[in-house]
């Protein structure tokens, strides 16, 4: 097992060497990871639709959606949430401020491109039909995160991206694949357990739910998703969600751990 200083020296290198790929392994990579998330939240609705009472069912949904993670994490992929932590070798002059927003960028569009690839062909395979609660339960919580106020969604986005950044840090402690899987699957658990805002999630959580009420016009009307749309899933929450993600992982972990563990006094 690796402690925090370790740790935090590991990282260093792991950064520097994501900053290192090519354009188009980072982009691929990234609609791996944008992969792996949507499926996992994708198991995570099918299992908990239906459970009553709801916070039962939030537990089985935490329980499934870190499966996610545990993809990118072991079969590889490049996820801009996790990808946050980059900044620490841009603090210690590793790597250029630009370098990092080249990952950034194409880890993002690759897991935008991943997300939504997945949201389409889930609705095209009549995946939603399994039951009848599914596809309502779909189309209302994409429209759930189009009304969520920007400042709501932003400090979700903070906290969220907190826990994650911590989930992919404690993984690094470990050198075995099973221990990086307990590593990062109990924060994961409590960032959904707790409702918080992943961007990289919603980019599949709100697509899915437009593309379904694109197809089913009257599961919109019956759930009342007036606000459900594109507009809205840009401006209410995905950019507000990425800040705070970024903030809550490059800043509340990545630049705590740089200050406490590599910091020259």
């Amino acid at each position: 097992m690796n402690g925090p200083s370790q740790i935090a020296q590991n990282y260093v290198n792991v950064g520097v060497g994501k900053t290192r790929y090519g354009l188009l392994k980072t982009f691929s990579l990234g609609i791996m990871a944008g992969a792996f998330i949507a499926m996992g939240a994708l198991g995570s609705t099918i299992g908990s639709v239906g459970i009553q009472p709801a916070g039962l069912s939030r537990v089985v949904s935490a329980l499934i959606f870190p499966i996610g993670l545990v993809l990118v994490l072991c079969a590889g992929g490049e996820l801009f949430t996790g990808n946050s932590l980059v900044l620490i070798p841009v603090l210690e002059k590793r790597i250029k401020l630009s370098d990092m927003l080249k990952n950034w960028g194409l880890a993002y569009a690759g897991n935008l491109v991943g997300s939504i690839v997945i949201a389409e062909l889930v609705v095209l395979s009549g995946t939603l039909n399994l039951y009848p609660d599914l596809a309502p339960a779909v189309v209302r919580t994409a429209a759930s995160k189009c009304s969520i106020s920007v400042h709501a969604a932003l400090i979700k986005g903070v906290l969220c991206n907190f826990m994650v950044c911590l989930a992919v840090w404690t993984s690094f402690g470990a050198n075995e694949m099973s221990g990086k899987i307990k590593a990062c699957y109990l924060p994961i658990f409590l960032f959904v357990l707790c409702g918080f805002e992943h961007c990289v999630a919603n980019m599949y959580f709100i697509p899915v739910g437009i593309f379904t009420s694109y197809v089913h016009p009257e599961i919109a009307e019956a759930v009342g998703a007036a606000g459900l749309g594109w507009f809205n899933f840009l401006l209410r929450n995905l950019i507000p969600v990425t800040i705070g993600n970024i903030v809550g992982g490059g800043v509340c972990v990545g630049c705590v751990y740089w200050a406490a563990y590599l910091k020259k006094k």
